[in-house]
């Protein structure tokens, strides 16, 4: 995601939390703290700062010798939430263990350095955030009593779990120390790099299109760009009133314009509906218009553009704070989740939302503004010369997509309809890996992103519920019950 975007998925999130708080199981929501080297693979000895990194626990039904289920919120300050209102937690509940919540370096308060310059932040690396939770983990099994609060035994089986990043997070722990985990629920995890990442664009659109409003939606996305690309100031300015967004750029403004009305496209799908329905195509059906016959596919896409400011409470000045590129490139203060993410998107694995290139032939559902100059364009100017433009993606998946390659006890999952589906292990095109021992691979039909990480909930689709119970089959073998199932419910490539 870009900066603005991110801003926008955090104002989200703190709503989503807020509803979920009602169905968390009960936790002490005490925060404790794990001191941590700031290099682990210093070799020098010059380097020998620490800082305090941040967890949490949830041992309501902890019972000794129980299980330990670990979750971090990857790109997100730690919550509560990651303990109490996640699968985990259920997983907890019913194998008598406990749920541990780590924050991820360079996030919220688990900050290895004062700021997030360029210089700090060249210690986000992808080796050391592994080594971190390595080493809390080694201290389990070491000196448990240095992290608990209560006895626990240093045998004690640990499970990592985590949806979107944090599922990758999940995966590279087990398949880089299996000796520590003993399996990994990675949950949407978006582990394959693309640095033209067209095809969450595609993904998007196929949602849209099995919703019924696609082709109104991309053609509306074409009216404006024509706009966009008159360079006709009048126009323009006339476009950016109708879609009730600030003077912006025209590239910022249809980076914008994108992210509104993608914000539900995350959101859960259950038995009551699909959240996109209601967030953008129901904007396309002739009974949200006034006069179907003259309404434009263009006045529609300002419509559910215009509803999703209504819906978020978006006032004009957080829309031209989210919306510019170009504020806070030499803001460096620590607790920016969306600057610590563009770093990281910038240096380990692009991922920039661009539309495909028209010598493809594919119908595309964002603006042409939004080309990989636009979205890298200000890498270097927040985080230093020294930053590669463009990213190698290719060395990033030759380390760490191959290092699952035969990785043993991982449950892969991504949602049917998902933005992120051809990030995951299992896209549009098929499986970019086989399981192996102890693993399974599944695409959990009508699904959204990471809904099998999510708490139950009565309106969960049959397919989310069943996705589960294969799960927690799997962790129950990991921890030592080899009973064994299968559900046709979900479509599933597996290795016994």
């Amino acid at each position: 995601m870009h900066l603005h975007m991110h801003l926008l998925v955090s104002i989200l999130s703190a709503l989503f939390l807020q509803l979920v708080s009602s169905i968390a199981v009960d936790s002490s929501n005490s925060t404790y703290l794990f001191t941590q080297p700031v290099d682990h693979f210093d070799r020098t000895g010059n380097n020998n700062r620490q800082w305090s990194q941040r967890y949490m626990i949830n041992s309501t039904f902890y019972r000794s010798g129980g299980p330990i289920f670990m979750i971090t919120p990857g790109e997100s300050p730690l919550l509560s939430y990651y303990t109490d209102s996640v699968h985990l937690a259920s997983l907890a509940q019913s194998t008598g263990g406990m749920v541990v919540a780590i924050e991820h370096r360079f996030y919220g308060q688990s900050n290895p350095l004062p700021d997030l310059s360029g210089e700090s932040l060249a210690y986000l690396t992808i080796d050391n955030v592994l080594e971190d939770f390595a080493s809390f983990i080694r201290a389990i099994k070491t000196n448990p009593s240095s992290i608990f609060p209560m006895a626990v035994p240093k045998d004690t089986k640990v499970v990592f779990g985590g949806g979107s990043y944090a599922g990758n997070i999940a995966a590279w722990m087990r398949a880089k120390y299996p000796d520590l985990v003993e399996g990994a629920w990675a949950s949407s995890a978006v582990v394959y790099g693309r640095l033209e990442n067209y095809q969450y664009d595609q993904s998007y659109g196929h949602h849209l299109n099995v919703l019924g409003c696609g082709g109104c939606f991309a053609q509306a996305v074409k009216d404006l760009d024509d706009i966009f690309l008159s360079g006709d100031v009048q126009k323009i300015a006339e476009a950016q009133q109708k879609f009730g967004i600030p003077g912006l750029t025209t590239a910022d403004s249809a980076a914008l314009i994108a992210a509104l009305v993608s914000s539900a496209a995350n959101d859960p799908i259950t038995q009551t509906g699909d959240p996109m329905d209601y967030a953008v195509c129901s904007y396309f059906a002739d009974n949200k218009t006034n006069d179907s016959q003259s309404t434009s596919c263009l006045d529609r896409y300002a419509a559910a553009t215009n509803g999703a400011i209504e819906r978020l409470g978006l006032l004009p000045n957080m829309m031209l704070i989210m919306g510019n590129s170009s504020l806070g490139l030499d803001y460096t203060a620590v607790d920016q989740v969306s600057r610590t993410w563009y770093y990281q998107m910038c240096t380990w694995f692009g991922g920039w939302q661009v539309p495909p290139l028209k010598s493809t032939g594919l119908t595309a559902y964002r603006s042409e503004l939004l080309n990989l100059d636009y979205w890298q364009g200000s890498c270097r100017k927040r985080f230093g010369p020294q930053i590669p433009v463009p990213v190698d993606v290719d060395a990033y998946n030759k380390k760490w997509f191959e290092i699952l390659r035969g990785a043993t006890n991982i449950y892969y999952t991504a949602g049917e309809l998902e933005i992120w589906r051809d990030s995951t292990v299992a896209t549009t095109q098929g499986n970019l890996l086989q399981s192996h021992r102890g693993s399974r691979i599944v695409v959990i039909s009508g699904a959204n992103h990471g809904q099998d990480m999510r708490l139950e909930s009565e309106l969960d689709l049959d397919s989310v519920k069943d996705a589960r119970r294969i799960g927690n089959r799997l962790v129950s073998r990991w921890l030592g019950n080899k009973s064994r199932s299968r559900n046709n419910s979900v479509r599933s490539t597996s290795c016994a």
